[in-house]
């Protein structure tokens, strides 16, 4: 009987330490750490019907993949971003977008970017 609440107690410790260990190194994590150290990170799961999440210099940014014939092939031909936050907004300038931009046209070459608003307003 003590060795099989022994071999529970160790299963449980087991699970418990394998559940610390998965959130210590979660995308919102990596995300949420880029955010308060104000650099570029893109987390981004090669599936088309997932979103993305990029922060930049303390902005956060969503957007949506959309998949269509480029070339001879089927590639993202456009990418909607949005702020999470637009108050996060505060202190970028044309710049910083269009570093974003970049970026982005670095993963995804053939693909239009289309921001919504404030930014799309801001960008006119």
């Amino acid at each position: 009987m003590i060795w099989l609440l022994r071999f529970v107690l160790l299963l449980f410790l087991f699970f418990l330490f394998s559940y610390g260990v998965k959130s210590l190194f979660t995308s919102k994590r990596k995300l949420e750490a880029a955010r308060k150290q104000k650099r570029f990170l893109l987390i981004d799961d090669k599936d088309v019907r997932k979103n993305f999440s990029l922060t930049y210099k303390g902005a956060v940014f969503a957007g949506e993949k959309y998949i269509g014939p480029a070339d001879k092939t089927f590639d993202i031909v456009s990418i909607v971003i949005w702020p999470e936050n637009t108050v996060s907004l505060k202190g970028l300038v044309k710049e910083d977008i269009f570093y974003i931009d970049k970026k982005l046209l670095e993963c995804y070459p053939n693909a239009e970017i289309h921001w919504k608003s404030p930014v799309k307003e801001f960008l006119q």
